[in-house]
C-alpha cells in the first residue's frame, strides 16, 4: 500500500486552489486525484465569462479561470492522476482509486481533503408528471453537450427551475439560435443571481413564470410538449391554471445537491447543507479528514470555492505537521430563524486568529433585516441588511472575542426591522 502525507480527492477548483494551499504551507507528498480527462472539472464547461473578479481582479472565463490553477498546480509539480475514479474510503484515511493504467491503488493518507463538487437533481428526484420520452436532461448537461462536444440539445425549449446554471443556459441556447420558450420557478421568487437574470432572461425578452412547475410532459420518443401548472402555497399545482407549450427539448435546473456519497459510506454526520458537518478549520468529525469547496456546502461564485478550499489545504498541512489546536470542547453553530444552513458547523475556538468567518444562505428573500449573531442565545453582533436573498451565499468576520464565551451554541438569525 502506497503512503501520503495528502491525498485530494477532486481536482476541480476547489481539488487544485486545496492542493496549492496545502503545498505552499509545506507539504509536498500529496496527489489529486480527478476522476475527469482534465483538471478543472465543471469550470471546463462554463464558457461564459463571470469569474475570476474576487481572485485574480479581472473577468475570466470558466476555462480560463481553471487554467490559471492549473498553471499553479503544474509550475509547483504538483502530481495528480486523471481519468481516475475513488471507489472507496475508510474511516482509517484508506483511499482507493482505479484508472485504466494503474487499475486499483490503495493509498494510506496521513489527511485527506474532499473536494469532490456537487451534482445536479435529475427529473426522477421531482417525479414529473407523464411519459418519459427522450429530450429531458438537466442543464449541465445540455451546457456539456453545446460546450465541449459542439451539439445542440434542442430547437424548441422550455426550462423548468432558476438556478444559474439554466439561466445561463438561457441566454446560450438562445444565440446558437434556438428558442426558448420560457422558465418556470417553483418557488415565488428566483434561486438565480441577479445580475443573471437580468442578463440572461430578461435582456433576450424570455418569460419567468414564478410560482409555477411542469404538471406534465407528453411523448413516447421524442418530447412533444409539456404543461406548466401555478401553484399554491403548499407546492401543489392548481386545477385551471394550466399552460400548453410545444417543445422537443426540457432542462432541467432545480438545484444542486453536495457530492457528499463518500464520506456518507464512511458515517461521517451531515449538516443542514447535505455536505459533511466541519469545523472552522474545515475539518469534519473524523480526524485529518477535511471538506471544501461545493462538496460542503453550494457555493455562487468560484471566487469563494478557491478561497475556501485554500484555507482547508493550510489547515489539513498544519494537521499533517503537528500544528492544528487539538479538538476540545466544541460549540454548536446552528442556524436560527429564517437561515437554511450555516458554516462552519462547530467552532473549537481554539488557534491564533482573531476572527471566524461564517458562511450561510437564508431560505427565502427579505428586505430591511438584521443578520443576528447569538452566544448562549444573546445577541453579540447585528448586521442590518436593506435586501438578502437565498442565491447569495452571505460572508460575514465575527472577532473571536465576541464568541469565546460561549459554552452552549452559537446561532445566526434573521430579524424583520421594525418599522
Amino acid at each position: 500500500m502506497v503512503k501520503k502525507d495528502l491525498v485530494i480527492i477532486g481536482g476541480g477548483s476547489a481539488g487544485m486552489a486545496a492542493a496549492v494551499g496545502a503545498f505552499d504551507a509545506g507539504v509536498t507528498d500529496l496527489l489529486v486525484i480527478e476522476r475527469s480527462p482534465f483538471l478543472g472539472g465543471i469550470l471546463n464547461q462554463c464558457i461564459h465569462n463571470g469569474f475570476g473578479l474576487g481572485e485574480f481582479k479581472e473577468e475570466l472565463t470558466g476555462p480560463e479561470f481553471a487554467g490559471r490553477f492549473i498553471k499553479q498546480v503544474e509550475a509547483r509539480k504538483i502530481p495528480f492522476v486523471l481519468n481516475s475514479t475513488v471507489t472507496g474510503l475508510t474511516k482509517e484515511k484508506v483511499v482507493t482509486y482505479t484508472n485504466d493504467k494503474e487499475g486499483v491503488v490503495q493509498l494510506e493518507a496521513k489527511a485527506i481533503i474532499m473536494a469532490t463538487g456537487c451534482y445536479e437533481r435529475s427529473a426522477g428526484a421531482i417525479g414529473i408528471p407523464g411519459e418519459r420520452p427522450a429530450g429531458i436532461l438537466t442543464a449541465g448537461q445540455a451546457q456539456l453537450f453545446l460546450n465541449e462536444y459542439g451539439y445542440l440539445c434542442g430547437h424548441r425549449i422550455f426550462i423548468l427551475g432558476s438556478g444559474d446554471i439554466g439561466l445561463i443556459m438561457a441566454r446560450r441556447l438562445t444565440l446558437e439560435g434556438a428558442k426558448v420558450l420560457g422558465v418556470a420557478e417553483i418557488m415565488p421568487w428566483s434561486n438565480g443571481l441577479n445580475r443573471n437574470l437580468v442578463q440572461c432572461l430578461y435582456d433576450f425578452n424570455i418569460p419567468l413564470y414564478l410560482s409555477h412547475t411542469v404538471s406534465k410532459v407528453v411523448g413516447r420518443g421524442r418530447l412533444e410538449s409539456i404543461e406548466i401548472s401555478q401553484v399554491d402555497e403548499k407546492m401543489q399545482a392548481i386545477p385551471g391554471t394550466e399552460q400548453s407549450f410545444d417543445v422537443d427539448t426540457l432542462i432541467l435546473s432545480i438545484g444542486l445537491v453536495p457530492n457528499n456519497d463518500l464520506l456518507n459510506s464512511i458515517g461521517v454526520p451531515t449538516s443542514k447543507s447535505r455536505g459533511s458537518i466541519v469545523n472552522e478549520n474545515y475539518e469534519t468529525p473524523l480526524e485529518g479528514v477535511f471538506s471544501c469547496g461545493n462538496v460542503l456546502h453550494v457555493h455562487d461564485l468560484v471566487d469563494n470555492v478557491v478561497s475556501e478550499a485554500r484555507e482547508a489545504g493550510k489547515a489539513a498541512a498544519a494537521f499533517i505537521q503537528g500544528k492544528l489546536p487539538s479538538e476540545g470542547k466544541q460549540i454548536d453553530v446552528v442556524p436560527g430563524e429564517g437561515v437554511g444552513y450555516v458554516v462552519p458547523s462547530k467552532l473549537t475556538l481554539k488557534g491564533d486568529v482573531d476572527h471566524y468567518l461564517f458562511k450561510f444562505r437564508v431560505k427565502k428573500p427579505s428586505k430591511n433585516v438584521y443578520i443576528d449573531y447569538k452566544v448562549d442565545g444573546k445577541i453579540v453582533k447585528s448586521v442590518f441588511k436593506q435586501v438578502i436573498i437565498p442565491s447569495e451565499m452571505e460572508i460575514e468576520s465575527i472577532a473571536k472575542n465576541l464568541l469565546e464565551n460561549a459554552q452552549i451554541s452559537i446561532e445566526v438569525s434573521i430579524r424583520q426591522k421594525e418599522v
